[in-house]
């Protein structure tokens, strides 16, 4: 009988786990009004703290509230921005582009494969649905490194199993369910918009026919000259069918928007019209990223160590400055004046540095109420953002971030 009872009591837990795509609302956060999220890239916590080139950075850090305990999930890039979004690598451990509009392909989610650099994967198919997301290892090979030695996940103790009940939605579907706003401002996202542009400085794109406006150049230009500013890996919002499809207008490209205009972000801030959920991308030169042929200041770093030394001291300051920039703006918007104000400024992973580097980021809080000069040595990664901005806006988690061993940042987001 109590084997029978105990048995009973193990399925009914699993069918529980299995069901619990959403879970509960959050607790411990305090109700927030407004979110803004910005997104930076590739640095490690030891090369932004204490780095000299980025001043304006670390004594913000020190004046707001700073997560001395926290990690990026995986690698590479477009899986860390999953993650903050969707609690969820979706089966993708690539930076691979998407398979725009392709209705008649198999999901990750669905097939349970995983998207990789190496092998090479096609195009990831229009995220939706549910089903298997990818494992999160403790080392990976299989992406940015073709290792031994390879990179470390996390903190190189913790690891995610694959998760047969992930739900293929974002934070942005659950607000609009909410009856909530939200947006994603996208430096240099071209005026065209984002619809199957892979990358972009603006102006030209991967879909620019070159061969029809310098004809007369030898050898003429190519999309091999665009600096990729704007990059669709940054913005995750694009890789989900709901969006690409645009069949409700809120859950939609018309919520992307880049950083000029008068529906931009320095325009939405001027005016204080700002969603519930705003997420900054700035683009690969301001974000810390780096191109190739983008300018000097621009340059990757030239060694991925893990340490200061390495790194392009100009494209730390661009990244300094743009930050700058961006959070004094939202002190300076009418938002931040009124109700509860949120800004989080995280870093998507560290660099390419691989075994003994620890996948560990700076991780800034900075409210218009409550705590601040607060140092947590809490663990905390990207769920655990997802879930603490989800509490805040009274939204149910989702996937990873309702983990028992996801914790909400109750400290950094605290209030007396």
């Amino acid at each position: 009988m109590k084997k029978t009872t105990l048995a009973l009591a193990l399925l009914t837990a699993l069918t529980g786990t299995l069901v619990a795509q959403e879970g509960a609302v959050p607790k411990g956060i305090p109700h927030l009004d407004h979110v803004f999220v910005i997104m930076m890239e590739n640095h490690g916590y030891r090369e932004i703290l204490n780095n000299p080139n980025a001043p304006w950075i670390n004594k913000y850090a020190r004046s707001a509230n700073l997560s001395t305990n926290y990690f990026a999930v995986a690698h590479p890039s477009l899986t860390n921005y999953l993650e903050t979004v969707g609690g969820s690598n979706f089966g993708v451990h690539s930076d691979n582009a998407s398979d725009w509009h392709n209705g008649a392909c198999a999901t990750n989610l669905s097939t349970g494969t995983v998207n990789t650099d190496s092998p090479a994967s096609p195009a990831i198919c229009p995220i939706h649905g549910s089903g298997t997301d990818a494992e999160t290892p403790i080392l990976d090979c299989t992406n940015e490194v073709t290792g031994p030695p390879c990179e470390i996940n996390i903190d190189g103790k913790t690891w995610y199993p694959a998760v047969s009940t992930t739900l293929g939605i974002t934070i942005a579907d659950q607000l609009v369910a909410a009856g909530k706003t939200w947006k994603t401002y996208q430096e240099n996202l071209p005026m065209t918009g984002p619809n199957l542009v892979n990358y972009s400085d603006g102006n030209f794109t991967n879909l620019t026919n070159f061969s029809k406006i310098n004809p007369q150049l030898n050898p003429p230009l190519s999309s091999g000259e665009i600096v990729q500013l704007y990059a669709a890996k940054h913005n995750p919002f694009v890789y989900f069918r709901e969006i690409q499809q645009g069949t409700n207008p809120l859950l939609s490209y018309a919520q992307m928007s880049g950083f000029d205009g008068l529906t931009g972000l320095w325009g939405d801030l001027a005016s204080g019209k700002v969603p519930n959920f705003s997420y900054i991308v700035p683009n690969q030169c301001n974000d810390q990223h780096g191109r190739s042929n983008g300018t000097a200041f621009c340059g990757f770093d030239p060694n991925d160590n893990g340490g200061q030394a390495g790194l392009n001291p100009a494209l730390i300051q661009l990244g300094d400055q743009v930050v700058q920039k961006i959070v004094t703006a939202i002190h300076q918007s009418p938002v931040w004046e009124h109700g509860h104000a949120a800004i989080v400024v995280v870093w998507d992973e560290n660099d390419y540095a691989v075994q003994p580097i620890i996948n560990q980021v700076v991780t800034i809080v900075d409210t218009n109420y409550g705590f601040h000069q607060v140092q947590s040595g809490q663990f905390y990664t990207h769920f655990s953002l997802l879930r603490s901005i989800e509490g805040g806006l009274g939204l149910p988690c989702l996937n990873h971030a309702c983990d028992a061993s996801t914790a909400a940042m109750t400290d950094l987001f605290g209030e007396p």
